[in-house]
């Protein structure tokens, strides 16, 4: 009779060498080492869900094109008391995969679909903002916010939108003097592409129009009225943004120029003489009220 001990390490050797061997052999036909990715089924196969209940349910979008104001219009607005202004959130890029073919019928018995759950999703996102910062009113600047409009108004049907317009000739040197390598004709194409939805959306009789160069140039009388708009008194602590915590200025987030960061309203630099702009691009400048 053996050992135990014996028995033991005889054991051992013995499944150490099927370990080996498994090791050094080629894998089995019909073995994978790395599952197959499971197909997405992001699809609502025909199905489009209601409106879920909103906890927010009458943001403020400011629709603007890069290189607009738009974050110095943030942090005006973030000084608020009652305003809560966060930077640019672009909930547009926040998104639901349903991962399963079963997932959509799943929703679809809770009556939702994809497009619902990220509106759930982007609400939640804003009305837990709201909660932290202990305010009652929320904005978002995100300049991209305009080409998806049609989707926020599905999102929010009460949503309420501040229109921020700058000259185009201003904001294509604005984006030329930012790149390192610019490429002009498509900076005119960018522009254009913003100032085109901005046209569609400054002639929404619901929306609050204004200019950078107003704001800079009388900043009082501009948010003034966008307090009006939005139904909150106005507060002079407005305009003295620089006293306010309004988070980190960094890319993706807003601007975060030395000029923002001053604290203090300064003069829209205007378009640069001569400044070459598409026939389109110049038409809308002058339906906007600028001349050249």
């Amino acid at each position: 009779m053996r050992e135990p001990r014996l028995s033991a390490i005889g054991k051992g050797l013995k499944r150490r060498g099927r370990l080996m061997a498994q090791a050094v052999s080629p894998p089995r036909r019909g073995l994978d080492a790395v599952p197959a990715p499971r197909k997405a089924a992001d699809d609502r196969g025909g199905y489009t869900a209601p409106p879920a209940p909103r906890l927010v349910e009458s943001p403020v979008f400011v629709l603007s094109s890069v290189r607009s104001g738009s974050t110095l219009l943030r942090v005006l607005l973030n000084s608020h008391s009652r305003i809560r202004a966060p930077h640019e959130m672009h909930l547009r890029t926040l998104r639901v995969q349903l991962s399963r073919p079963f997932t959509p019928k799943a929703m679809q018995a809770l009556e939702l679909d994809r497009e619902e759950l990220e509106h759930v999703l982007w609400d939640r996102v804003l009305h837990l903002e709201l909660v932290r910062s202990g305010k009652d009113v929320i904005v978002d600047k995100t300049p991209a916010n305009v080409h998806v409009l049609p989707r926020l108004n599905r999102c929010w049907p009460k949503a309420r939108r501040i229109v921020l317009l700058r000259h185009p000739g201003a904001v294509v040197a604005s984006l030329t003097a930012r790149r390192s390598d610019p490429d002009h004709t498509a900076i005119r194409a960018e522009v254009l592409g913003y100032a085109e939805k901005l046209e569609e959306a400054r002639h929404d009789p619901a929306a609050h129009v204004i200019t950078y160069e107003d704001l800079t140039a009388e900043p009082e009388r501009v948010t003034r009225g966008i307090c009006a708009y939005l139904g909150v008194p106005w507060e002079p602590g407005m305009l003295d943004y620089g006293s306010k915590d309004h988070g980190d200025f960094r890319p993706q987030l807003g601007d975060w120029s030395e000029t923002l960061k001053s604290g203090r309203i300064r003069a829209a630099r205007s378009a640069a003489p001569g400044t070459d702009l598409p026939p389109r691009l110049r038409d809308l400048a002058r339906a906007w009220g600028y001349r050249d």
